[in-house]
């Protein structure tokens, strides 16, 4: 029952209305010291919970003495609810936009927490009309599979740099394995994540143990463009190296001191 409340208080209940209907729905119609007693209400907030439910139509009186109360019936209520957010999401969609400035193009927007990033990550590929490119690591395909697949579907190009994941495909997939996962993620701090949408748009983001993972998004050319190479260039490489074989590609840079601090970001020992 809590994650029913928790997404009533998501529409605009507060926790006492959500107590108040839901114990309602079980029993009624009864008066407000009995819903008061059956859901937990403090009684001397009840009647003013009631009558915000009653201003919200989820809830009637049944003419009585005393006044006794009974709950909309749930697919009712919910049936309102939708039709009611919908009607709001179409005036806003419309008059919002009147009110929109034009925004510059290098306005950089950032994202932290590992839950916002994903949300990010997941909302730019539904936006996408054309094309996607993706460097993405083996932790973060779960939530992203699913959706990348129905894209495909739809028709949008998705080409993606996997890394630690040789047997998933997600689009047309290259996978990065000529060299060893760690030294990318050692040398990067973390896992870093790149998407690009339709060349219009890029999100760089960066997952690394221990730590929240955040992000930057922006719709700056400058930055579309460097993202677009990067993938690009990895997938070049790893295509290249597949072709000459892993060892002769390995020793291009293990043995040469400049080539070995690009690669690891170390100095040469």
């Amino acid at each position: 029952m809590e994650e029913v409340l928790k997404e009533l208080q998501k529409l605009g209940f507060s926790q006492y209305e959500c107590k108040a209907y839901m114990g309602l729905l079980k029993n009624s119609p009864v008066t407000g010291y009995e819903v008061s007693k059956r859901s937990g209400v403090p009684r001397s907030m009840i009647y003013e919970v009631l009558g915000k439910l009653l201003d919200k139509g989820a809830i009637f009186t049944v003419p009585s003495n005393p006044i006794k109360y009974s709950p909309l019936p749930a697919k009712e209520l919910i049936h309102r609810l939708r039709k009611s957010f919908e009607d709001s999401f179409s005036f806003l969609e419309k008059h919002l936009s009147s009110l929109e400035n034009e925004q510059e193009t290098d306005v950089i927007y950032r994202v932290n927490s590992d839950e916002q990033v994903i949300s990010e990550v997941v909302n730019l590929i539904e936006r996408a009309e054309e094309e996607l490119w993706l460097s993405i690591w083996k932790p973060q395909v779960p939530f992203i599979k699913e959706v990348i697949d129905k894209r495909v579907n739809d028709g949008v190009q998705v080409f993606s740099m996997l890394f630690s994941e040789p047997n998933i495909q997600i689009g047309i997939t290259y996978h990065h394995d000529y060299m060893t996962p760690e030294i990318s993620e050692k040398r990067m701090g973390g896992r870093l994540t790149i998407l690009v949408r339709d060349q219009e748009e890029v999100l760089i983001a960066n997952f690394a143990p221990n730590t929240s993972a955040w992000a930057v998004k922006t719709k700056d050319p400058a930055l579309v463009l460097v993202a677009m190479e990067y993938i690009r260039h990895d997938i070049a490489f790893g295509e290249l190296t597949k072709e000459v074989g892993d060892k002769k590609a390995e020793s291009l840079w293990r043995n040469n001191p400049d080539l070995f601090y690009v690669v690891t970001g170390k100095r040469f020992q």
